[in-house]
């Protein structure tokens, strides 16, 4: 990451988002690049107004100004008073809800209340099941229910915000490995140019040919340092030689 621009980055997410295993990975690459993480009822006003550098959202929302790419589909699931025969059912059919008391989220004062309002048996409320094990109750069961349309969670940032560690915190997200020439990261030191490689290669040849002869020189004198030592260490003592042809006299 780039050294000139140390920085946090600040990542809102909102209820049911577990963005733990991003913030875990980015941990591991950028130490130096401290990341928190906020959860937000409204992570989207936190992004626009500058409190957060990016967010997970629920869609749908307002896409002026932001950049937004969907990850991932929540399942629907109705929630209920344990009581409930619905209770029964392993998954829901579609229009067996027909007539029977839907909660508003909202009117409800949020997913926390209105699954108070169901475990009471006051009615029924449909939400994303990460929701619906957020706000888990004794007294309440979630079962999947046919007929709604899957919610989707995406993650959001400025259109204005060309940082490189929101750039790469998108890129963990999306599953690019830190190695990826995609990422910022990967992108600091430039790319050798082919005559660069080829310079390099050559005197890389060079050196190492280089090496090979003064090898073979020292292997060569070794040798004959060996040779020359052959034989034992003390040359052999010489005889006294007398006139040439003669013997000696008998007596």
């Amino acid at each position: 990451m780039p050294t000139d621009q140390p920085r946090s980055l600040s990542v809102g997410f909102v209820p049911g988002v577990t963005p733990g295993k991003w913030a875990a990975r980015w941990r591991e690459r950028h130490p130096g690049v401290p990341l928190e993480l906020h959860q937000r009822d409204d992570a989207l006003t936190a992004l626009r107004d500058g409190t957060d550098d990016v967010v997970f959202v629920r869609l749908p929302v307002d896409r002026d100004g932001i950049h937004l790419v969907p990850l991932y589909e929540e399942q629907p699931v109705a929630v209920m008073s344990r009581e409930d025969e619905l209770s029964l059912y392993e998954e829901i059919p579609d229009g067996e809800l027909d007539g029977l008391t839907l909660l508003d989220i909202a009117e409800c004062g949020g997913p926390r209340t209105a699954v108070e309002v169901a475990a009471s048996g006051a009615g029924v409320v449909i939400l994303p099941m990460s929701l619906a094990r957020l706000h888990a109750r004794r007294d309440a069961v979630h079962r999947p229910v046919e007929g709604f349309t899957a919610t989707t969670i995406g993650i959001a940032w400025r259109v204005e915000d060309e940082s490189d560690d929101v750039e790469e915190f998108i890129g963990i997200v999306r599953g690019r490995t830190a190695r990826s020439s995609r990422q910022p990261s990967q992108r600091e030191a430039p790319k050798k140019s082919a005559a660069q490689k080829a310079a390099e290669k050559k005197a890389a040849a060079n050196t190492a040919t280089g090496k090979g002869i003064t090898g073979k020189k020292a292997a060569g004198a070794g040798r004959k340092g060996g040779a020359a030592r052959k034989g034992g260490g003390k040359p052999s003592p010489k005889r006294p030689s007398g006139p040439a042809g003669s013997r000696g006299k008998r007596r």
